[in-house]
Formats: structure tokens, sequence, C-alpha cells
């Protein structure tokens, strides 16, 4: 049992490794139980004990965890990956293929809140192309509630919202 859950810590840094870029908990979530590798406990165990090793960085945003491989994780993947069977990295190598842009495209948009030194709320919205910010806008409003509402809208518009700040802008 001890040899399949490393199997299942090396699986989220191949995959980690493969994207070259943060995937959220739902994400991982997507390929490892969508595939029936191992169960949602499961899964959240590895995640915390590779964070614990230092072979994985979470980073927490309004309503989701955002997974980075680090150095230490990059350095283990690249010599254990081969512990990885080959149908296995098959279907990492496929999942990311088919899915990729969908991926990329779910973590270049940015939205979290908290509370400001004045007691009030900033809401954070950004796009980010890779490393490099396309925009990176905080709006400070009184309320939580005004706050949750600017993120949620930013997750299901910030594309339009982008495209006509530029058409006023330009």
């Amino acid at each position: 049992m001890n040899e399949t859950f490393t199997l299942y810590k090396l699986m989220i840094l191949y995959l980690l490794k493969k994207v070259k870029f943060p995937l959220a908990t739902t994400q991982i979530s997507d390929f490892m139980l969508g595939m029936e590798y191992t169960n949602y406990f499961r899964l959240q165990e590895a995640l915390s004990e590779l964070r614990e090793a230092g072979m994985i960085e979470a980073e927490n945003t309004y309503r989701r965890t955002l997974y980075h491989l680090t150095g230490d994780g990059a350095r283990t993947i690249r010599l254990l990956q081969g512990n990885i069977n080959h149908e296995i990295r098959r279907d990492i190598d496929a999942f990311v293929e088919e899915n990729e842009y969908d991926l990329r495209e779910a973590m270049s948009v940015k939205a979290s809140y908290y509370l400001n030194t004045n007691h009030e709320y900033e809401a954070r919205c950004q796009i980010l192309e890779g490393k490099y910010s396309l925009l990176d806008l905080k709006l400070t409003v009184p309320t939580k509630a005004e706050a949750e509402s600017i993120v949620k809208n930013w997750n299901l518009s910030s594309q339009d919202i982008y495209g006509e700040l530029l058409t006023k802008l330009l």
C-alpha cells in the first residue's frame, strides 16, 4: 500500500511537470479521480505530504488552491519518473494534451479579496499569460459581499471585461 501511495505522489509531480503551470485541486482531481487511480481522501493526503516535503507549493486564492512544482519536486520527478509505469505516464500525457488549453485558461484568470488595513475589502482581479501579467486590477469596496461579487463576476466574465477595457482605452 505504501508503494501505491508513493506512486500517487509521483503521478501528481509528473502531472505538474507536464503542464509547467499551476493546477487547481479540482484539475488534479479531475485526472486522478476521473481515471479512478485513487479516491478523494488519498489524493488530499498525497497533496498534503508533498507540500510538507517541499515538493509542491500551494497558493490559496478565492475558493481554490493552486499547486506549483518546486525545484525539489522537479528534481525528484526527473529522477523518479521511471517509477511510474508507461501506461500511467501515457494517460497523464494524453490528459494534458487533450486538456492543456482548458487547464491553462482556467489558471490565467485569478481573483481574490482580502480585508485591508482601512477595514475595507480589496478585490484583486488578474489575467496572466504565463508568468506575465496582462491585467492586474484592485478594487476597494466597503463590504465582503461586494468583494465576493466582484470575484465571482470576474471569474465568469474576465475576457469580456478585458476586451471592453482595451476597446475603451485604445
